[in-house]
């Protein structure tokens, strides 16, 4: 779906999404909104280099990444990133339209889904988002609700 936005502007997109040796217990529609989230604010904030998606098993979980090049987040603005309208200042950015909800909304589902995002980012070096899936069906597991959006 964004292959095609992504590679208009001139930026690499590389997906790495082999098989996985066994299924993983997601809701699908809530998954893909927390990729596409994710996709849509990598290419907001992306403006040369690459946007990278990479599923991999790690021990007990399932990592997805979402890799970019872009401008980066600045450390004190981090433990406001999923507030709703909230929009760092002066940051250079592909449009600006936007509800101002869309990284809002990536924490509520995923809570939901029984899954943890942590996120990295250096200014103008880019940012990675990693959602973290365990291999354990959610019925018997309690529900995870930490987010690291800290992580630095």
């Amino acid at each position: 779906m964004f292959r095609s936005a992504i590679e208009q502007v001139g930026l690499n997109f590389i997906v790495d999404c082999p098989p996985l040796a066994e299924p993983v217990l997601v809701d699908r529609q809530m998954w893909e909104k927390i990729v596409l989230n994710l996709l849509s604010n990598a290419f907001k904030f992306t403006f040369e280099g690459e946007i990278i998606v990479e599923l991999q098993a790690v021990g007990d979980c399932v990592d997805l990444t979402v890799q970019d090049t872009g401008v980066g987040i600045p450390a004190e603005e981090l433990p406001h990133l999923f507030e709703r309208f909230y929009r760092v200042n002066g940051t250079r950015s592909r449009t600006r339209e936007g509800s101002g909800i869309g990284l809002a909304r990536v924490p509520e589902l995923v809570k939901l889904q029984n899954v943890t995002i942590d996120v990295f980012s250096q200014v103008e070096r880019g940012t990675t988002f990693t959602v973290r899936i365990p291999l354990i069906c959610p019925q018997a597991a309690p529900v995870n609700t930490s987010l690291s959006p800290q992580r630095v």
